[in-house]
């Protein structure tokens, strides 16, 4: 009995594994998955409003970049008045913080890659030395 149990089991989880993985070759292929979900919203909101993607995508840049000076000024504003920091070092670091360069998000999985291959581990926190990364890519 537990034989044709586990045979069953066996074909059930080949059968799955393999209409799985022929369903993610035809999807692919179909080149569907190609554009990123962000690009095609921007272009069917494009779309609707009757407007230039490319305005529309920096409209919603520049409100982004307006809401997280907006933020930053809030926050810096609460340390000041708990008497954390001064208002000068408030400016100093508003100052540091728009000058800096603008990074790419993290990567997934919390793996974070720096140039010359230095890598941070997500919720484990260990540093260690990988193979060097092409910033490029």
């Amino acid at each position: 009995m537990w034989r044709s149990k586990k045979f069953i089991l066996i074909a059930t989880l080949i059968v799955l594994l393999v209409v799985g993985s022929t369903a993610g070759v035809v999807y692919a292929q179909t080149g569907k998955g190609d554009e990123a979900p962000a690009k095609t919203l921007f272009a069917r909101v494009a779309t609707i409003l009757g407007i230039d993607q490319q305005k529309l995508e920096d409209a919603f840049a520049q409100a982004q970049s307006e809401m997280q000076t907006e933020a930053l000024d809030t926050y810096l504003q609460k340390l000041v008045d708990e008497g954390k920091i001064t208002q000068d070092e408030a400016q100093k670091y508003k100052e540091w913080w728009q000058a800096k360069p603008e990074t790419p998000l993290p990567a997934p999985f919390g793996f974070h890659r720096f140039p010359g291959g230095m890598r941070l581990g997500g919720s484990h926190g260990c540093y260690g030395r990988s193979a060097p990364s092409n910033p490029s890519s």
